[in-house]
């Protein structure tokens, strides 16, 4: 077997497909984001950064880097284990009772990143569980597809939010049987939004759990930041809440927010849990600076939602084909791979703008988009920047049959 030949033939596969992902090479100017060093073999350039998750720019804010220096300065880098071997640090514990706090839970668990939290949350219940059926949401995010899989258990796959179709699938076991309906709030490609409520209320009926993902949500909606569920008054109707501290909250890690038995007994039993170093104490100290500023202040959000409105409304008015969903995700469609990353290039190359290609497996193939993240602090100017360079691209790529012609220079 030749070992190197198999590799160079699978990376082969994915440059003809037009979906090799090169990672852009970028260093954030503290206190000057969305601006970005980018790092090429012709020497560093400035760029603006269109597509980060950091949702409220809040790995910049003034509270998050004092608590994250003054924890270094008190107890240094690591936090020396995990969480049964020395890792659990009074910082870990303070975030988690403000996690439970924020989610209105008797509990939450600290993760690594908001993916391990879902696929070891997900397969130790299908294993605490016998005979647990999953209904899974077609969009669901893949540590949650991970997740089940990993679970090894019976599963049932219901159109991304089609209530009648979940509908129809719960008809098919009985009711006695167990049972988690697992889903998302905000669907991160699409940018839709569940109907958590109604969901709810089918779990009621056929007494279900709810696992709802909240990634894309924590910090961002809610009168505190806990999300969809809290937006829409119906945080306490759902079982286990999953969310990250990498998105809204501008740090990194994940949790779950639930009953104490059930945080508990998922400490007790996940190998993604037991067997993994703990978070740093300094990004645990970050985070919960993160979130209990978030809890009383709006500006943020509410600064962030009008400049999501704002680009929402230029791109629309200038023609091109964004997406319309009712959330803060902006994804403007392009239907194929190779033009896209050639259009996300010649942005970064020719324009200083730096927005990621999304292509299969992230999305289907054929629906192939750039996905756009205003946030709190994108300007008036760098917005009329970007619809500016967007139309000179759509001006130079036609439509023709309903595709746009590759850019030229390909």
């Amino acid at each position: 077997m030749d070992y190197e030949d198999r590799f160079r033939r699978h990376l082969e596969s994915l440059h003809s497909e037009g979906r090799y992902r090169v990672f852009a090479d970028l260093k954030r100017r503290c206190g000057a984001y969305p601006t970005a060093d980018h790092f090429t073999e012709e020497g560093t350039r400035d760029v603006t950064v269109w597509c980060s998750n950091d949702y409220l720019g809040m790995s910049q804010h003034p509270k998050v880097r004092a608590a994250m220096h003054e924890a270094i300065d008190e107890v240094g880098a690591g936090s020396g284990g995990t969480r049964n071997i020395s890792g659990t640090t009074h910082y870990h514990v303070e975030l988690e009772a403000e996690l439970a706090d924020l989610h209105g839970k008797e509990a939450a668990l600290l993760f690594t990143s908001a993916y391990i939290a879902n696929d070891a949350t997900l397969s130790t219940l299908t294993r605490l569980i016998p005979g647990l059926v999953i209904f899974s949401d077609a969009k669901n995010h893949a540590s949650m597809i991970e997740g089940i899989r990993h679970g090894g258990g019976p599963k049932h796959i219901f159109r991304n939010n089609d209530l009648g179709h979940l509908e129809d699938l719960l008809k098919t076991v009985p009711l006695d049987t167990p049972k988690i309906i697992a889903f998302e709030s905000v669907y991160s490609m699409d940018g839709n939004i569940s109907p958590i409520g109604a969901i709810c209320d089918l779990a009621e009926k056929y007494n279900a759990l709810t696992y709802l993902d909240e990634v894309h949500a924590v910090g961002l909606y809610g009168p505190r930041g806990g999300g969809i569920a809290e937006r829409d008054d119906v945080m306490d109707r759902v079982d286990i809440i999953n969310g990250t501290l990498a998105k809204g909250f501008g740090v990194m890690g994940g949790y779950i927010a639930a009953s104490r038995a059930c945080c508990d007994a998922i400490r007790s039993y996940a190998p993604g849990f037991i067997f993994t170093t703990s978070l740093a104490p300094a990004i645990a100290a970050g985070a919960l600076a993160s979130i209990r500023h978030l809890k009383g202040s709006d500006l943020e959000r509410a600064r962030h939602r009008e400049r999501v409105r704002t680009l929402k409304g230029l791109m629309t008015n200038a023609g091109l084909p964004v997406m319309d969903n009712p959330s803060h995700i902006v994804p403007v469609m392009v239907g194929d791979p190779v033009h896209c990353k050639a259009v996300t290039d010649t942005l970064l190359t020719h324009y200083g703008i730096y927005v990621q290609p999304i292509n299969y497996p992230t999305v289907p193939r054929g629906t192939e988009r750039m996905r756009f993240t205003p946030s709190p602090v994108h300007t008036d100017a760098q917005m009329s920047y970007l619809i500016n360079a967007l139309e000179e691209l759509w001006a130079a790529c036609p439509v023709a049959n309903g595709q746009y012609v590759r850019l030229a220079a390909e």
